[in-house]
């Protein structure tokens, strides 16, 4: 072999060495790719290949009231799957679990009979004993995967606040909805080997990861105070044949929610999905995201605004002659003669509008804006639920002289219940606006803390020695017949409340009636606020409407905490006067006849006649009681 030819040899092998060496490297490169780079994949993908998994829930938080009773908790269901490949009957097997499930035959029939599917779900949350059955019908390719069903041990206790959850067990509405991530839980599964046409290989290797169960919550409700609010809510439904009623009750020195309902309801055991539209309606939290005129309620934030601004004094006197005219418009007093003389107190008292507007012109409209923020209006208070309302307040810019005039006595603002008692329970605790909050704590079932809440304060509004005059007139207001005749033998200050409805700018002759209470008046642990929609028997006024409610809910929160009376040396009055039937007797007439027997009254309605009266005929009372006249419209 020439030098040449050699040289030509010894080129070719070198090219052959590298190309051997780059298709070498290329192979290693691979190989680092496929059990390094993409190793965890691709193990993934034939773990997927020859293993089989049922998936199992994790047990999804409890809820519990203050007191540790449960409103919401989980136990154990099984779902239903088939391995159509496994099924050695497919008759047999879609009857059983058709018959015994209470399904479609032909439905089950087609997932039975599906083999190009793994697995199919046939049934989800199963009782345990129509498990034990399927269980023991011993059918081939039919598994039960253990899950959860969710309980609520009250019912219709708390519809719209504690909400409700798919079949799937995720959170839908209410808490349910806000905490679902920190309720619902890790799920855990169970694997299986299985041969190339899907089916298990008896005898191998099998795993199970257990599932984490999800965080329980603690909430600030009393539930024994809930359940009687529930209970005066469906009285007042009934008796009043209103369109809805709303019901709050709060500790005013924490901002703690006590008990929180809405009616309608329903039972949370039994949601009614038919109607989606219907159901979304009854869901909504009327105490938080439903806006409302407050009408006289507001006067209090008002009185509160202009004694604390120094544009009010105890010593200031008015006069009222049943209206006040404000950029040219008559704006009535609810007392067409007018309340006369009267001094601030007496205003808030005979819930006087005039009195109202004045103070509300004194305040201006910079300094009344002012108490609006400082009092929170207009904003959401930031409590732990989905879809709170901010309240509506008129652009500061548009607000005319007549419109603030309005403001004052409640009218031309609107806010939640919510936003309102929060608002009000600073005018009595001291002047501190605190933030409301109902889930107190959230933890694991082996005490693990993941949030704890406390009262929050937001701002100082007014001073104490304010708040002491506003539980004063409270006190006062409520007490017509005497000291602790409200509700005898004890302390409660209160204000109601009574506004018309508008519908498309018009006054739509539908009312919201409402009151809110302290107990005791002098230092309130308890605030209380009751609203009225559309009340439909002929009586609107909150003194009618809600008054007489709120002082059920007051009469079992002491009897519950077994309360004394506040004043050891109080005896009961004497019950010893009969309600006379006035219904359709002359104004006048029955004016005297009450007069005589040494009862007071108040009167709804400007016409000359009385088509109703509360209470109602034959009704032992105490002298000096003060009773309800309802007349024909003029």
């Amino acid at each position: 072999m020439d030098i040449f030819n050699l040289h030509k040899f010894r080129k070719r092998i070198v090219a052959v060495v590298v190309i051997l060496a780059i298709l070498m490297s290329l192979i290693c490169l691979r190989l680092v790719y496929v059990q390094v780079i993409n190793g965890g994949y691709l193990q993934m993908k034939a773990t997927e290949q020859w293993t089989r998994d049922l998936p199992v829930s994790a047990e999804r938080g409890t809820i519990k009231d203050r007191n540790g009773a449960a409103l919401a908790i989980s136990y154990t269901t099984y779902d239903v799957y088939v391995r159509g490949r496994e099924v050695k009957d497919v008759n047999n097997t879609s009857t059983v679990l058709s018959e015994t499930l209470g399904l479609d035959y032909m439905k089950t029939f087609e997932k039975v009979s599906n083999v190009n599917i793994s697995e199919v779900l046939i049934k989800m949350q199963v009782e345990k004993e129509t498990a034990i059955k399927i269980y023991n019908s011993g059918l081939s390719g039919v598994y039960l995967s253990e899950s959860n069903s969710r309980y609520y041990p009250y019912g219709n206790l708390m519809t719209q606040l504690i909400g409700f959850t798919t079949i799937d067990n995720v959170g839908q509405a209410g808490l349910e909805a806000y905490y679902n991530d920190i309720l619902k839980g890790v799920p855990g599964y169970s694997l299986v080997q299985s041969d190339l046409q899907g089916k298990q290989i008896y005898n191998s290797l099998t795993s199970y990861v257990p599932s984490v169960a999800g965080f329980n919550i603690e909430m600030t409700i009393d539930v024994n105070i809930q359940l009687a609010v529930e209970r005066t809510l469906e009285k007042l439904m009934i008796e009043q044949k209103a369109k809805g009623a709303t019901a709050i009750v709060m500790d005013p020195n924490t901002g703690e929610i006590l008990a929180l309902s809405s009616k309608p309801s329903f039972d949370l055991n039994d949601v009614p999905r038919d109607d989606v539209g219907a159901l979304m309606e009854m869901m909504k939290n009327q105490a938080i995201v439903s806006v409302y005129e407050p009408g006289s309620t507001f006067k209090i934030l008002t009185m509160a605004s202009a004694i604390s601004a120094g544009v009010a004094h105890l010593t200031d006197h008015f006069y009222c002659p049943g209206y006040n005219i404000v950029d040219g418009q008559k704006i009535k007093c609810w007392k067409s003669v007018g309340h006369g003389s009267e001094d601030l107190t007496d205003g808030l008292c005979n819930s006087c509008n005039t009195v109202f507007t004045t103070l509300a012109l004194r305040m201006g409209l910079d300094r009344m804006y002012e108490y609006f923020e400082k009092f929170g209006l207009g904003k959401k208070t930031g409590i732990d639920f989905l879809g709170e309302s901010g309240g509506i307040i008129m652009d500061k810019d548009n607000v005319q002289n007549v419109d603030l005039a309005r403001m004052g006595f409640g009218q031309a603002i609107a806010v939640t219940p919510l936003q309102l008692i929060t608002a009000i329970a600073a005018c009595v605790n001291g002047g501190k606006l605190l933030k409301p909050y109902m889930v107190s704590k959230i933890y694991s079932d082996d005490g693990l803390i993941l949030e704890e809440n406390s009262p929050t304060v937001i701002d100082q509004v007014i001073s104490k020695e304010v708040s002491d005059i506003i539980n004063d007139m409270l006190e006062e207001t409520v007490s017509k017949a005497g000291k602790y005749t409200f509700l005898e033998g004890y302390e409660i200050g209160g204000k109601t409340g009574t506004t018309q409805k508008y519908e498309d700018g018009k006054i739509a002759g539908t009312y919201v009636s409402s009151f809110i209470g302290t107990y005791p008046a002098s230092s309130p642990e308890y605030i209380v606020l009751i609203v009225v929609d559309e009340p439909g028997t002929g009586a609107y006024y909150g003194s009618v409407v809600a008054s007489p409610y709120a002082k059920e809910i007051f009469a079992d929160i002491i009897q519950q905490k077994n309360i004394q009376p506040d004043d050891p040396k109080y005896v009961p009055l004497e019950r010893n006067i009969e309600m006379p039937n006035l219904v359709g007797k002359s104004l006048t007439d029955a004016c005297v006849e009450l007069k005589k027997l040494g009862l007071n009254f108040e009167i709804q309605g400007d016409g000359g006649f009385i088509i109703e009266q509360l209470p109602p005929p034959k009704t032992l009372l105490y002298k000096g009681q003060y009773v309800y006249l309802i007349t024909n419209s003029t």
